[in-house]
């Protein structure tokens, strides 16, 4: 049973910096595209960020300049780092594991912005 679990959301203030985490309970994670994508409230989930198996990032406009994706192989883990967050990045941020026809979500962990 694959697990992706998610600590690392929060409340902070508007400007402030977070990063978030998702460890994967996947053998050879390396072979894995892996992504954030997360939901406000009222709102589609949306993809925030992307890093595939051979380590090509790409991010949504929205968080372009502000947000950087990474991952660590061998600790089986993604990072969103996050920084000048806004009140509109306020949402339930969700990792997400895909390999063909095979995705795995983590259970989605809450980030708050606000003063």
């Amino acid at each position: 049973q694959v697990q992706l679990v998610e600590p690392g959301g929060g409340l902070v203030q508007p400007g402030g910096s977070l990063r978030l985490s998702c460890a994967a309970s996947i053998p050879i994670l390396s072979l894995y595209d892996m992504g954030w994508y997360r939901q406000a409230s009222g709102k589609q989930r949306e993809l925030v960020a992307l890093i595939t198996a051979d380590s090509n990032t790409n991010y949504a406009d929205a968080v372009k300049g502000r947000f950087t994706i990474s991952r660590d192989n061998a600790k089986r883990t993604v990072y969103l780092r996050m920084t000048n967050l806004e009140s509109q990045d306020t949402a339930v941020y969700y990792c997400k594991a895909g390999r063909g026809n095979y995705n795995y979500w983590g259970q989605g962990t809450q980030v708050t912005v606000s003063s």
